[in-house]
């Protein structure tokens, strides 16, 4: 790792946010690199400063009473019995919409943004430099077999060179806390970082595309896999992309 790298992710290991191998690779720079040292202590010491140091202001009593006072005097009333009501009734909607899982659900839509967020910052990562690959490779044969005994569940390597879509290698990767398959590809000049992890559920789950920090972002299921494919390709080539990689698959399984 170079002085430049280690520099972009002093924030994300003060602040906890690298995973476990990035964080083992920024510290193990530190340790001998006196300049990397020094910097990541003088962010250290601000950041402490920060947290000590009394940055709340807090409004005077004589503020708060000039603003009741100029309220309309309605306002400054105990509220009437009907707005109680009213207010009990919406409480007991929201317990009943509780009840129902429509909280569950939302939570769950959280729990996506976030691991989505986490796979584009690995996408990130992958592009700098000695980052995209541990095995190097344009072959199949060579790149899946890399995997194994490094996950519980190897993940599908398919050979779309002929579709436009070369394959460049893959890596270990983390997201969500643990070690998934990462699949490189390229289209051009645009990198196709394709994750790949193993789930309990084997629904199939139609691809989607979202968009974040610029990078377009396709996720689906299928056969107890969760697949993302991340790339600065436009969102149509990308869902192509994904096409020919799931129609490939599935003609792999059939044959």
């Amino acid at each position: 790792m170079t002085c430049d790298e280690a520099r972009i992710l002093l924030h994300a290991l003060l602040d906890g946010e690298l995973d476990a191998g990035h964080a083992r690779e920024v510290e193990a720079h530190i340790a001998s690199c006196p300049a990397c040292a020094a910097e990541l202590a003088a962010q250290r010491e601000m950041k402490h400063v920060l947290t000590v140091t009394k940055l709340r202001y807090t409004a005077p009593a004589s503020l708060r009473a000039r603003i009741e006072a100029s309220l309309p005097e309605p306002q400054r009333q105990q509220p009437p019995r009907r707005a109680m009501l009213r207010g009990f009734a919406m409480g007991s909607a929201v317990s009943a919409l509780a009840a129902s899982g429509v909280v569950a659900v939302v939570l769950r839509q959280d729990d996506q943004q976030r691991i989505l967020s986490e796979v584009v910052s690995a996408h990130l990562r992958s592009l700098q430099a000695g980052h995209l690959t541990d095995v190097v490779s344009t072959d199949r044969h060579t790149v899946k077999p890399w995997f194994n005994g490094k996950l519980d569940v190897a993940p599908p390597v398919i050979d779309l060179t002929a579709q436009g879509f070369t394959l460049v290698g893959g890596r270990l990767d983390y997201i969500d806390a643990r070690a998934i398959g990462a699949v490189v590809y390229r289209r051009r000049q645009h990198v196709i970082n394709l994750f790949v992890a193993q789930t309990s559920s084997t629904e199939h789950r139609s691809p989607k595309t979202q968009t974040m920090q610029g990078f377009n972002c396709r996720r689906w299921g299928e056969r107890g896999l969760n697949f993302w494919a991340v790339s600065d390709l436009g969102a149509d080539e990308l869902a192509e992309f994904v096409d020919k990689f799931e129609a490939t698959m599935k003609a792999n399984v059939e044959g």
